[in-house]
């Protein structure tokens, strides 16, 4: 009696929770899914049930990238502006997977989504999480970080080529490093650079590290690249941003992007780079691509040691966000100083 009991108090929490989010129109896993129908975003030339689709059957590509690691997602609801989710909202259901973390800036602890089956897949993707952002350590080890990324951001206006030609400049300075790694479309303008490394890697060695490969990649081609965090002084060339390290996130490999079309974080092998888009890559796109396969954990390459000399370089650089901050800093008051 007691069970029937709650399965139909169960039932009547979810039924209020599908009135609060619309109709009811399918259930899979026991996910009740809503307003399938309607227009994913402005300009998206999807619905809703397209990006539940698309997330559905890839789950078997994006989910090892996704598990254990505590997740922020970029959620759209209709009629508002795109806002990113840390805090998993009250009316999470209680199976959803989740972990606390400490936010020394907001001096509170947030609890973050652990997405690492079907289901929870799907409950985000009813809550319109388009996209997904995963920190770069798992829960395990939240202060070992296991990549170390750049982020290799175009200037406005700029071809793809330009940030191709960007990306081979930092291959070429991991070489030089004895490192390698692999290159995915972020989805958006950019690429991403992750470079695999193993677990001894403390998490200001793999800060120290990032900055050092920004650096030398930007001095192997000066005309073209730049580690100016100040867009202002950047000069119209490709930004290498070392700044994804320690608790800092990245879009998900496979995950899609609140922009027209809803492309997807795509991994592209570096001989074939210079021939691609980002707009290659879309939600109607990419499932074909990986229906036999993760080319991300297949061209994966195992786990590397940073070099002492690299981590010790990078110690002497100024962390770019930190150095923007003074710099601004010291803009303004010569600026009040001017009158």
């Amino acid at each position: 009696m007691f069970a029937s009991t709650a399965g139909r108090v169960d039932r009547c929490l979810r039924c209020r929770q599908g009135d609060r989010m619309g109709k009811v129109e399918e259930t899979r896993d026991g996910v009740a899914l809503t307003n399938l129908s309607q227009p994913l975003f402005d300009g998206a030339g999807a619905t809703k049930r397209d990006l539940v689709n698309y997330l559905d059957t890839v789950r078997d590509r994006i989910l090892p990238h996704l598990r254990e690691r505590p997740l922020s997602v970029m959620r759209v609801r209709p009629g508002q502006p795109p806002f990113m989710q840390k805090n998993l909202p009250k009316y999470t259901p209680n199976w959803i997977p989740r972990t606390g973390v400490w936010a020394a800036a907001s001096h509170r602890e947030i609890s973050y989504a652990l997405c690492g089956d079907r289901r929870t897949l799907l409950w985000l993707a009813n809550q319109r999480a388009v996209e997904f952002h995963p920190t770069l350590a798992t829960v395990a080890a939240l202060q070992r970080p296991t990549h170390l990324v750049l982020d290799l951001d175009p200037p406005e206006g700029a071809l793809f080529e330009v940030v191709v030609a960007a990306a081979l400049l930092v291959r070429r300075a991991l070489a030089g490093a004895g490192l390698a790694g692999v290159v995915k479309t972020s989805g958006a303008k950019g690429v991403h650079v992750f470079v695999p490394v193993t677990g001894d890697a403390t998490a200001e060695d793999l800060a120290a590290a990032t900055r050092a490969i920004a650096f030398r990649a930007a001095r192997l081609g000066p005309d073209l690249a730049t580690t100016a965090f100040i867009r202002e002084d950047r000069s119209g060339k490709v930004f290498i941003d070392s700044t994804r390290a320690g608790g800092a996130t990245v879009v998900a490999v496979y995950s899609p992007r609140l922009r027209p079309g809803v492309p997807v974080s795509f991994p592209v092998p570096w001989d074939i780079l210079p021939s691609v888009t980002p707009a290659d890559f879309t939600i109607q796109t990419a499932p074909a691509l990986v229906a036999t396969g993760d080319p991300w954990a297949d061209g994966m390459p195992t786990a590397q040691q940073l070099p002492a000399d690299l981590v010790a370089e990078g110690r002497t650089i100024p962390v770019a966000r930190v150095q923007a901050m003074q710099e601004g800093k010291r803009r303004a008051r010569a600026r009040r100083a001017a009158g």
